[in-house]
């Protein structure tokens, strides 16, 4: 397959330049000036994991001629479903990141640092390598250069600092602003797994049930939130037939 693959940064991530005070429906505005600099008139929006709201707030705001197809891959789920649902940890930094954001971005500060250090000994290298060499698809970089690029996107949304990190997960717990009833655009395809404890299944359910354009909803039994990339060729497929 020859997909071409665009993958902007959120503001803040990366090397994007920082927005104060934006919101997840601000995303399908900088998603149309990009598609218009690149004279982009017909693409296909997909959104992983926290990017899955973005994703569904460009099917609510887009031009519908625009996009030939939206996908949410292992997206964030509603937090309106019910926090219990989320590990505590999770549940602990979404009070942090809307009573003491200071309090989150330290703490986020101090486990990069922790990460960093800890990532570069050789038992992680070993460790990450093993891991590295289980991977049955072919690949012509060797282990040295993709350890170096997984770590290089372990640390890269934090080239800015912390502070969009925490503001993310601000974003994510509360209300994302998108009127799910709203949403008309009819080639919607959401994929999930079945024991996704990051993004709980649940809490992808409750928005589902709330859209009234009828998506393709596909739950993968047995995958996790790490696992589900097994089927990518297959999700792939379905949201960009070759036919198309």
């Amino acid at each position: 397959r020859r997909i071409r693959v665009i993958a902007p940064e959120r503001p803040g991530f990366g090397l994007s330049t920082v927005q104060p005070n934006r919101r997840i429906m601000d995303w399908p505005a900088d998603v149309q000036a990009l598609a218009h600099h690149l004279s982009l008139s017909h693409f296909a929006v997909m959104g992983g994991s926290g990017g899955g709201p973005y994703a569904l707030a460009c099917a609510r705001m887009l031009p519908q001629d625009m996009m030939s197809a939206v996908g949410i891959f292992a997206g964030a789920g509603d937090w309106r479903a019910g926090a219990h649902h989320m590990p505590w940890n999770y549940r602990v930094s979404m009070l942090a990141a809307e009573h003491w954001p200071a309090g989150l971005r330290g703490s986020l500060a101090f486990v990069v640092w922790i990460l960093r250090n800890g990532l570069n000994t050789q038992m992680a290298t070993r460790r990450i390598n093993d891991y590295l060499l289980k991977d049955r698809d072919q690949h012509d970089e060797s282990v040295e250069e993709r350890r170096a690029q997984l770590l290089r996107i372990i640390f890269e949304p934090f080239a800015q600092g912390t502070g969009p990190a925490a503001y993310e997960a601000k974003l994510l717990s509360q209300d994302w602003g998108i009127k799910f009833g709203d949403i008309t655009y009819n080639n919607l395809h959401i994929w999930h797994a079945e024991k996704d404890w990051n993004s709980p299944l649940p809490m992808t359910e409750y928005y589902v049930k709330l859209l009234s354009n009828k998506p393709s909803f596909r739950v993968f039994e047995g995958d996790t939130h790490f696992t589900i990339h097994r089927h990518l060729d297959e999700i792939l497929s379905e949201l960009i037939p070759e036919s198309s």
